[in-house]
């Protein structure tokens, strides 16, 4: 089981609600590989939507970079900014918020639900299949047999919830656990099996949940990357 709890917390009241878990800092601030997990990391190469094949150093460079303000429009200039720092374009410098551009080709201006939906949640799944496949790897294992607490400033795990920051622990939990948003990280295998007793036989169907492969990326084209998640 993967538990999302808040890195402002002390630590010895979590082990005190979940004494036997372990405990994970996924924040940019951790001191640990874990911190690849974090939206500000810089792993480089991370594709901006709808803007050909322009990449980004990090998931929240994407998400800054493409923000509309009353008196500023997008800053491509923070895709190429490394140095997790210095990422944040609020409102109080650059005036109000008027949303996200769906991309440096794009005219379309994206209010902030359609923005999490369409740039946000795409942008950190396309980070999680190509840039921390062994993390993943070894908290799927480690998710079998003990828990596991997660640690991020943000604990909003509704991403339907738009007054809050979404918690991108919670995101990570979703895909290691397959949940929505990211329930297609797992699919459905069905075995069918004829089983005989004498003279009678019959047909059992046997379903396995396993993790689905990943395929290779192919850095010229983004025109088959699923940017834009469907609500159902």
């Amino acid at each position: 089981m993967i538990i999302i709890e808040s890195k402002r917390k002390k630590l010895a009241t979590i082990l005190k609600k979940y004494p036997e878990a372990t405990v994970v800092d996924v924040t940019s601030k951790a001191n640990t590989t874990l911190r690849r997990l974090s939206p500000f990391y810089p792993h480089g190469g991370i594709p901006v939507p709808n803007s050909g094949n322009m990449t980004a150093t990090c998931v929240e460079a994407v998400w800054q970079g493409l923000k509309v303000f009353e008196h500023e429009d997008i800053d491509i200039s923070m895709f190429s900014n490394d140095t997790m720092k210095g990422l944040k374009r609020t409102s109080r410098k650059h005036g109000k918020v008027l949303g996200h551009r769906y991309g440096t080709n794009g005219c379309e201006l994206l209010n902030y639900a359609d923005a999490r939906r369409r740039i946000y949640l795409p942008t950190y799944r396309w980070m999680l299949d190509y840039k921390v496949q062994d993390i993943i790897e070894h908290l799927r294992i480690a998710n079998e047999s003990q828990t596991i607490v997660l640690l991020d400033y943000n604990t909003n795990c509704d991403i339907y919830n738009y007054k809050k920051p979404l918690s991108h622990a919670f995101l990570v939990k979703a895909y290691a656990e397959g949940l929505p948003p990211y329930e297609d990280a797992f699919e459905v295998i069905e075995h069918h099996d004829y089983l005989t007793n004498g003279r009678r036989g019959w047909n059992v169907v046997r379903k396995e949940r396993r993790v689905k492969t990943i395929e290779e990326y192919e850095p010229p084209t983004q025109l088959d990357i699923p940017f834009d998640f469907k609500d159902d």
